[in-house]
């Protein structure tokens, strides 16, 4: 068993901490903005340094590139408190180049790195079944392997550092064409007069059938957006996405049309919505060409 420093209580980081506990390994906590809600069998401590010093692993879940750096390389980050064989277990989404960055840093002090992305939305953070993709050396997979097996049910190991977070930039691009077409379907459906439970019923039944259909057709049947995956946050995926297709040279028209309907969202104050909100934004515009 692990002390294991969690850096980020958010709606991923603190049912990562949870699980890690009743796995058994020694949970410290740190949160940017204090006043976190508690988590049972997990210590919350005041400061970085605090987290950090003597443990075994740090497993960030943090919102961005800016955020992954400073708890890493910052002034107070974790290359300054951590011994050398200390494995860094990075959850967040950032772009594969900064990944590759951050990771030499470390290794240069003999501190192991993983990114390691997930997926499953917060449904999948709760109950402990999250996607994981995985870059980094065999040494460092080893030794990140039994920590995720803790919050995760599938971990595919893709390649080197940086290898993780391409693989997450596709998935991203993949759902959001399923997001985009699942709210299409519904509403078509709705204004034409069919019962959308029974639809469904049906198009489980075929080759329609996926995660999203599952889990997400009532939120946009409903037109109501509980969290699960924040609008703003897969805004910035698709950023990351579409940035590496275009350094690449694969065109992505679908990710474009779907990053224009979220940025039309944001601005709509509708960022911390579930991404399902997209049939939101399609009812908006058929509202306006109804007017």
């Amino acid at each position: 068993m692990s002390l294991v420093a969690l850096l980020g209580l958010g709606t991923m980081g603190a049912p990562m901490a949870g699980h890690l506990a009743r796995a058994g390994h020694t949970v410290r906590a740190w949160n940017r903005t204090p006043g976190r809600p508690p988590v049972a069998g997990v210590t919350q401590v005041a400061s970085l340094r605090d987290a950090l010093t003597g443990v075994d692993a740090v497993v960030l879940s943090v919102s961005d590139t800016p955020d992954v750096e400073e708890l890493l390389l910052g002034e107070d980050g974790a290359i300054h408190h951590v011994a050398p064989g200390t494995i860094v277990i990075d959850t967040s989404t950032i772009a594969p180049s900064a990944t590759r960055r951050v990771g030499e840093q470390l290794a240069a002090k003999g501190i192991l790195m993983v990114d390691a992305p997930v997926s499953g939305g917060s449904e999948g953070a709760v109950n402990g079944t999250l996607t994981v993709f995985l870059g980094g050396s065999a040494e460092a997979v080893a030794a990140a392997q039994p920590l995720l097996a803790a919050f995760a049910k599938t971990v595919t190991h893709l390649g080197p550092l940086g290898a993780g977070q391409v693989g997450k930039a596709v998935n991203q691009l993949v759902i959001s064409g399923s997001y985009l077409s699942l709210a299409e379907g519904i509403l078509v459906g709705q204004k034409a007069g069919l019962d959308p439970a029974t639809l469904v019923g049906a198009l489980t039944g075929g080759a329609a059938k996926s995660w999203v259909l599952e889990h997400r057709w009532q939120r946009m049947a409903e037109d109501r957006y509980p969290l699960g995956f924040k609008v703003a946050l897969h805004r910035k995926d698709l950023g990351i996405a579409i940035d590496l297709a275009q350094e690449i040279g694969i065109p992505v028209p679908a990710a474009a049309l779907v990053a224009k309907l979220e940025d039309a969202l944001i601005a709509a104050g509708k960022g911390s919505e579930d991404l399902s909100a997209l049939a939101n934004q399609l009812r908006r515009m058929a509202d306006s060409l109804d007017a």
